[in-house]
C-alpha cells in the first residue's frame, strides 16, 4: 500500500473541501490582545473566560512554587508524583465545590476517558447528548459499554432509552453542562430527576461552566442549586476560566478511591507538574475574591448579544461567553473568519467534524480582559464582513 500517497490524497480532499485546519503560533502570552503569526490581533477565540492566564498573581505563584518543586512532578500520582500542592488543590476543589472530595487529571480528555471506563464496562449503558464533546462521545465508545445518543438536550428520547434498558445494568447518563461549540446549557435538573427515577448516575463535564457560572463561580450545577447527591460525578478543567491547566472530578469518597484504583488515564500518566498546582490554587482564591470579572463578563455578554441582534446576525442561545454565528456552508464560515483576521480580530471558523455539517461557524467567545470598546469594535467589524 502507498501510504505517503494515501495520506496525500486525504490532506488535498480536506483542502479541497474547505475543512483543513492550520496552527497559527502565538507569540506571547495569552489574553484580549494577542500577538499571532508575528501581528498583534484582538482574540475573540480563547476559553480564557475570566483573564486569568496571565494574572500577576498566578504567574508569581508558579514561578515561586519551581524554586520548591522544580519543573517536573517526575512520575504519575500513585509512584511518586503526587505533591503537596496537588493534594491541598484537590481538597481546596472538593471544598470549593461542596463535594467529598476531588481528585486531579492532568487533561479534561483524559479526566472523561478515565471516569466512563471506570465506571462502566461491557453489560453497561451510556447515554450521551449528540452535541457532548468529542472526549465524552470518545469516552463512551472506549468503555465497552453500549453507548446511545439522544438528540441535543432531547429529555424525552433520553427517559425512553432508560426506560428500554436491562434491568441490573449499571446506567450512566453523560452530558456537557455548557455546550462548547453552542454555548447553551444542559437541562441539569431535568436530567438529574429522569437519572435518579432509572436508577442512573449523571455525569456533567462543566468544564465551560466551571468558574463562569454560579453565585460564586461554581459553575452551572451551582446556578441550578445541584449537588453530589443529584448529580454524582463533575467534572470541570482548570485551563479555561481558571487560567491553569489539567482538569478534576469530584464527587464522593467512593468515587475518587474507585477512580484511583481504575481510572486508567490516571493511574498511568505522570502528574501534573507541582508549580501548576500551586498556580491553581491561587488562581481559585482569585476567582474567589475577584468577582468583578463574572459581572462584567455578563455585561459584556449582553453587549455583544444586543449588538449583534441590532445588526441582524442570529447568535445561539447563549448566556455564556461563547457565541456562535452560524453560516451553514464551510467556506463561508472560514471567509468570514478571514475577512475578520484582515481588519484585526482573530475569531477561528468552527467546521466539520467538530460541528455537524451544514452548521459550520464563527466561535466567538469573550473574556473578562475585554472592555466594551474592544466589543463595540468587533461588531462593527462583523457589521463590514455582514455587509
Amino acid at each position: 500500500m502507498d501510504w505517503q500517497g494515501a495520506l496525500q490524497a486525504e490532506l488535498e480532499h480536506r483542502h479541497s473541501a474547505q475543512l483543513y485546519r492550520q496552527r497559527r503560533v502565538l507569540g506571547g502570552a495569552q489574553g484580549a490582545q494577542v500577538e499571532i503569526d508575528g501581528r498583534p490581533y484582538t482574540n475573540f477565540s480563547s476559553n480564557d473566560y475570566l483573564g486569568l492566564a496571565n494574572h500577576p498573581r498566578i504567574v508569581a505563584a508558579f514561578t515561586a512554587a519551581t524554586q520548591r518543586y522544580g519543573l517536573g512532578s517526575g512520575a504519575s500520582h500513585l509512584v511518586c508524583g503526587h505533591s503537596t500542592e496537588h493534594h491541598l488543590l484537590e481538597q481546596e476543589l472538593a471544598d470549593f465545590t461542596g463535594r467529598e472530595r476531588a481528585l486531579l487529571f492532568s487533561t479534561g480528555y483524559m479526566a472523561n476517558i478515565g471516569v466512563v471506563g471506570a465506571l462502566v464496562g461491557r453489560g453497561d449503558h451510556v447515554f450521551e447528548d449528540k452535541l457532548n464533546h468529542a472526549s465524552l462521545l470518545d469516552a463512551g465508545q472506549l468503555s465497552g459499554a453500549r453507548m446511545r445518543r439522544f438528540i441535543h438536550n432531547d429529555t424525552d428520547q433520553l427517559r425512553r432509552y432508560l426506560s428500554a434498558c436491562d434491568e441490573g445494568a449499571r446506567k450512566l447518563v453523560v452530558v456537557d453542562g455548557v455546550f462548547s461549540m453552542d454555548g447553551d446549557c444542559a437541562p441539569v435538573k431535568q436530567l438529574a430527576t429522569i437519572a435518579a427515577g432509572h436508577d442512573a448516575w449523571l455525569m456533567v463535564d462543566d468544564a465551560h461552566g466551571f468558574g463562569v457560572l454560579g453565585a460564586d463561580g461554581g459553575g452551572l450545577l451551582q446556578q441550578c442549586g445541584l449537588g453530589q447527591d443529584e448529580v454524582p460525578v463533575l467534572m470541570a478543567t482548570l485551563g479555561k476560566a481558571l487560567g491553569s491547566f489539567g482538569a478534576f472530578v469530584a464527587g464522593s469518597e467512593a468515587l475518587i478511591e474507585t477512580l484511583i484504583q481504575h481510572a486508567r488515564t490516571y493511574i498511568y500518566t505522570t502528574a501534573l507538574p507541582p508549580a501548576v498546582a500551586a498556580a491553581t490554587r491561587e488562581s481559585l482564591r482569585v476567582l474567589r475574591q475577584e468577582s468583578w470579572r463574572r459581572d462584567h463578563l455578563q455585561r459584556l455578554i449582553r453587549r455583544l448579544r444586543d449588538g449583534m441582534l441590532a445588526l441582524g446576525l442570529e447568535s445561539s442561545p447563549s448566556d455564556t461567553p461563547i457565541q456562535a454565528l452560524v453560516m451553514g456552508d464551510a467556506g463561508a464560515a472560514l471567509a468570514a473568519s478571514e475577512a475578520l483576521l484582515r481588519q484585526g480580530y482573530f475569531v477561528p471558523a468552527i467546521r466539520p467534524p467538530t460541528v455537524p455539517v451544514g452548521t459550520s461557524r464563527l466561535r466567538i467567545t469573550l473574556s473578562a480582559a475585554h472592555s466594551e470598546r474592544d466589543i463595540d469594535n468587533l461588531l462593527a467589524a462583523l457589521a463590514r464582513v455582514a455587509g
